[in-house]
């Protein structure tokens, strides 16, 4: 049992240690721990042909980086596989070129020619560019060893976000020796400073035959190669060309047909015209709009068995919302977030958009978002509005101040009495990243002010303040020790209508989330590293009485072969808030009040990603809600034809006994997915769904043709069933065709 005036020691003591660590460890380090590793890139002297073959006079007067460090398995020596990487650039593009010797003739690992592949399953190279100097944001390109691309955005120091796409342009060479990449990337498909002569680069290296990943630049083995703390420098000999006029459009047409067969309406046949627009404001600022957008082509959601008494959250995948979407969706916590852009056009078709967002300077971060939605039943016609800012302080590290509104508009109390008049939230967080990156944190607080909300059941009384949230953390890793310590704080009537806040169904609580973990290196011909990890999870109510307590031990094992294995036993306490139904099936529910305590034990394998079939295996079991019990098993069997065929079964079987309903619940997850690469340009993906729980067998297959970069040619066909007699519920054909347009 912990109190309030606990918890509240506890949390100065946080403060005041998360203060010192930011200060000591961003002034003592905020020197580059790889400034001294400098690439000097020149004009190119000869036009360059974007071939694979790597012949053209220009490359031979560049310089050459090689030399690459080995990160894994260890990261004390020089990497076997060696690596040669040349940069040049013209008026309209940077320019690299990329020899990856073969430590074996003749191999080769790939899973497809599906674009943004699976890193740990493919060899690739991967170039990562921080072209604000300021270790925090950037982009990355690279390809496997077949000539898949891969593109993406770097965030909060290093974090790839895939779902970026632009324009820009590569090739692969393939032969018993090694493998070449040669790329273009325009100017204008990424955002720099203007006039800024150094860069931050690094580049990656992964060789799964000999299940060796590098860099050029040396990463400490527990951070992923992608980290922009240990970047080295491109040193430019005259400043970057100015982007001049920046303007990309990007129109779409779609056309549908559907029909709703438990309705028994006729065939519905509809099309739609739209598009984005991207401007580029300055070199580093961007101003995208978009116009009755469409996203029939994004990938369908991965169902999941949901037992949890709160929601399931599902990513973000529509291309609007992603570009810098960091600065809006990374307020928060995973399950404490003030913005989630799924909230926007959730049922209701987005009319408008726009959004500004980018770099003013070296220091200053902006994000301002506008999107309007339809009205609907008795939903009206709503606007979304975001305004962010961030600004970096010491080494790696920033403030950020965030607004979110959602106004209703002509809004009318008889039509609309379910739906707030408006909801705002707004409040700020450091967010701490030492220049090494062994410290790292978040302090966050945030307020929210609401008009015409019904009121959450259990939200009155309490001891903590109206309407605000607070939570902060504070880690430590170092490659063998690392720790964290987490807690949220939320008061009374906190209200995010346009976030992602599961917990705040439990009304004002208190939360902590220690973990610490320590891991053995070992001399194996095995196993390179094993170790414990023991995580805590507790809850307390508003009257800080103990609801929930999650005690979970984890022991874990790093095998050579970059195989991974965990083993895990724990202790759970619950004390329900609400009624609930533990199957989530509408069976009786436990009484609000009831306390319920067990005990389980479960483990988790994942194979070598380098064989052509490769698994996973997880296992849950032990005791449940009322003394009963719950068994979960789930299997990954993959496979592949190199670089044409890649498929995925997935299987999930969950048993459930409950005495109170006195009798076993029993459920299925079957998620087969089947892609085909023809070539890089041409993808057909095939995803069938199959959830018991749910009653339903859900088929979707894309044919994708990007018949120029970022321009695509999507079929999309989409099919509901139920899974007793596979009588159609829903059927949907979908057509459409993007075009980029450089301007």
């Amino acid at each position: 049992m912990v109190g309030k005036r606990s918890l509240s020691i506890g949390a100065k003591r946080l403060v005041a240690a998360f203060v010192l660590a930011g200060v000591f460890s961003t002034l003592a380090l905020a020197q580059k721990p790889n400034a001294k590793y400098r690439y000097h890139i020149f004009k190119a002297t000869s036009p360059i042909q974007i071939d694979g073959v790597g012949n053209d006079p220009a490359w031979s007067t560049t310089e050459i980086a090689s030399d690459f460090f080995m990160m894994q398995p260890m990261d004390t020596s020089f990497a076997n596989a060696k690596t040669d990487v040349r940069l040049a650039y013209d008026e309209h593009n940077l320019y690299i070129l990329v020899e990856n010797h073969k430590p074996v003739k003749g191999s080769l690992v790939v899973e497809s020619l599906k674009r943004d592949f699976s890193f740990n399953k493919n060899d690739n190279f991967l170039l990562f560019m921080d072209p604000y100097d300021d270790r925090t944001n950037g982009f990355s390109f690279g390809s496997n060893a077949a000539g898949a691309p891969w593109d993406g955005q770097q965030v909060d120091g290093g974090t790839v976000d895939l779902n970026w796409e632009n324009r820009w342009y590569s090739a692969v060479k393939n032969d018993d020796e090694k493998w070449v990449w040669e790329a273009a990337i325009p100017f204008k498909s990424i955002r720099y400073k203007d006039g800024l002569m150094e860069w931050g680069i690094n580049f990656s290296r992964l060789d799964l035959t000999i299940s060796e990943k590098s860099s050029w630049a040396p990463v400490p083995r527990q951070f992923a190669s992608a980290n922009l703390a240990y970047t080295g420098v491109l040193v430019w000999d005259r400043p970057p060309p100015k982007q001049g006029l920046n303007i990309s459009v990007i129109p779409y047409a779609a056309g549908r047909i559907q029909k709703n067969y438990q309705k028994e309406t006729p065939w519905k046949r509809t099309g739609d015209i739209g598009g984005d627009v991207k401007i580029g404001i300055t070199p580093s600022l961007n101003l995208d709009l978009t116009v009755n957008p469409d996203f029939s082509q994004v990938d369908v959601d991965v169902q999941q068995t949901n037992l949890d008494r709160f929601e399931l959250f599902f990513p973000e995948r529509r291309q609007f919302f992603l570009e810098n979407a960091d600065i809006f969706a990374n307020f928060g916590y995973a399950n404490l977030r003030p913005f989630f852009s799924r909230r926007i056009g959730l049922g209701m078709p987005i009319q408008f958009g726009a959004r500004l967002s980018g770099k003013i300077d070296k220091n200053w971060r902006i994000g301002v978002l506008d999107t309007q939605t339809s009205a609907q039943d008795s939903t009206p016609v709503t606007n979304y509005g975001v305004v962010a800012v961030q600004r970096r302080v010491f080494a790696r590290s920033n403030v950020r101040l965030m607004m979110v509104n959602k106004q209703a508009i002509n809004y009318q109390d008889t039509l609309h009495r379910y739906t707030g008049r408006y909801n705002r939230n707004f409040g700020a967080e450091f967010n701490l990243a030492s220049a090494n990156n062994l410290w790292t944190g978040k302090l966050m607080a945030f307020k929210s002010v609401s008009a015409n909300t019904p009121e959450v059941p259990g939200q009155s009384g309490g001891k903590l303040p109206k309407g605000w949230v607070h939570a902060a953390d504070l880690s430590y890793n170092k490659a063998n020790f690392f720790w964290q310590w987490q807690h949220e704080l939320m008061g009374e009537g906190y209200n995010a209508e346009v976030g992602y806040t599961p917990n705040a169904l439990r009304g004002q609580y208190a939360k902590i989330n220690p973990s610490i973990g320590y891991l053995f290196f070992v001399k194996s011909r095995l196993l390179i590293s094993h170790g414990p990890k023991l995580i805590q999870q507790a809850y307390w109510d508003k009257d800080f009485k103990n609801s929930d307590n999650d005690l979970t031990l984890q022991y874990h094992f790093n095998l050579r072969n970059r195989a991974t294995a965990m083993f895990w036993g724990g202790s759970t306490f619950i004390r329900l808030l609400s009624p609930f139904d533990p199957s989530n099936s509408g069976r009786t529910p436990l009484p609000a009040g009831s306390r319920h305590s067990w005990k389980a034990a479960g483990f988790e394998y994942v194979s070598e990603p380098q064989r052509p079939l490769t698994y996973s295996l997880l296992g849950r079991f032990g005791g449940y809600y009322e003394n009963g019990n719950y068994t979960r098993l789930k299997a990954d069997l993959g496979g592949r034809v190199q670089p044409y065929l890649a498929t995925l079964l997935s299987a999930t079987y969950t048993q459930i006994r409950l005495p109170h309903i006195g009798e076993e619940v029993k459920y299925w997850l079957v998620g087969p997915r089947i892609d085909v690469t023809f070539t890089n340009t041409l993808f057909l993906t095939t995803f069938l769904q199959y959830n018991s729980q749910m009653d339903n067998v859900n088929l979707n297959t894309r044919f994708q043709w990007r018949f120029k970069p970022a321009s695509d040619f999507f079929l999309v066909y989409t099919d509901n069933y139920l899974p007793e007699n596979f009588r159609v519920k829903n059927r949907a054909l979908v057509l459409k065709c993007t075009y980029w347009l450089n301007m």
